[in-house]
């Protein structure tokens, strides 16, 4: 990455992360409850991979914002959890799957004092509530997420030990590309209270792995049985990227990840032209619909398509996807 302070390309673990005194900083870009996931997310600078089709490269692939220690992770949750009427969820839900069971983040209920026809009904009212990307409730979880320093894991460890030292029942989730999960990494980020992860898979193709990132996707395939094993909670997500990702290889992911569990979340997020990949079109809805129906054929019970806006332009083609796949997988 770039980093502007000091006018040259560098490492993110040398330009996003320092120690001082031997407490770990992270730059970090922003801190807000975020939507549709409805939770508090940590949107960090810097990032362990470099890809090409990055959507947050503006502050991963930039050294930008505001140094933070795992001191100051604590105290943003502790204004989360006081500024905020919390709606407590399971930890088995801890994930940003699971956000639209609660609430779709409509703002029917509180702009116009009705529930729109797709509202779970779920959470009451009074706890819908407005945040920089819209409205919904704000739920018990934190989310580390944008860069990704998984690899160099003292911060993320400590952050989430302060964490749980404020309240047991917040539930700390890690956004990741899964380079970093080594078995090492792993047992201490069980040990020191993360809960759940949103792993990303973008390829299975090899090839396509280190074309897009720069480097393999091996390990990152074994995660998904061994975050079971290790008893995290946690969701899958792959992008459908026209030429690169198709529904052929979204077949293979999804059917890795049957073998392991058919009730692993799995959401397939439509591309949009990115950073350098600006040449590169979204999918159009039969691809993704293609890509729902290999998913669903391998044996997974749990898909959702995403960034739905991205690839349906009428209502006759939201009501032809609706028929095929379901409300609750929109």
């Amino acid at each position: 990455m770039f980093d502007f302070q000091v006018g040259k390309w560098q490492k993110a673990c040398e330009s996003t992360l320092k120690y001082k005194d031997g407490v770990p900083y992270r730059l970090i870009n922003a801190i807000f409850l975020s939507r549709p996931e409805h939770y508090l997310s940590i949107y960090q600078s810097g990032c362990n991979l470099a890809c090409k089709k990055c959507h947050s490269w503006h502050f991963t692939q930039d050294a930008v914002g505001e140094w933070m220690s795992p001191y100051d992770m604590a105290k943003e949750v502790e204004k989360y959890l006081s500024d905020y009427k919390i709606t407590f969820v399971s930890r088995e839900h801890a994930t940003s799957w699971h956000a639209h069971e609660l609430c779709i983040g409509c703002g029917s209920c509180v702009m116009y004092g009705k529930r729109s026809k797709r509202c779970p009904g779920i959470v009451d009212v009074d706890k819908i509530e407005l945040s920089p990307q819209g409205w919904g409730p704000a739920r018990n979880i934190v989310a580390f997420t944008g860069g990704d320093l998984a690899c160099q894991p003292a911060f993320y460890a400590k952050s989430a030990e302060l964490i749980k030292e404020l309240n047991e029942q917040v539930w700390v989730l890690f956004e990741t590309n899964g380079y970093g999960l080594t078995p090492g990494n792993l047992d201490l980020f069980k040990e020191s209270g993360i809960d759940s992860f949103w792993l990303d898979i973008k390829a299975f193709d090899e090839d396509t792995h280190r074309k897009l990132t720069g480097v393999s996707n091996s390990r990152i395939l074994e995660l998904p049985a061994e975050l079971k094993e290790k008893g995290f909670v946690f969701e899958v997500l792959s992008l459908y990227i026209p030429g690169w990702v198709e529904a052929a290889q979204i077949a293979k992911i999804a059917t890795e990840l049957a073998s392991v569990d058919a009730e692993i979340p799995f959401t397939i997020l439509a591309f949009f032209p990115a950073y350098q990949m600006r040449d590169v079109p979204s999918p159009n809805m039969w691809q993704m619909l293609d890509a729902y129906n290999a998913a669903k054929d391998a044996g997974l019970r749990k898909i959702r398509l995403g960034n739905v806006h991205l690839f349906v332009n009428t209502r006759e083609e939201y009501e032809i996807l609706e028929k095929f796949v379901g409300r609750e997988s929109l």
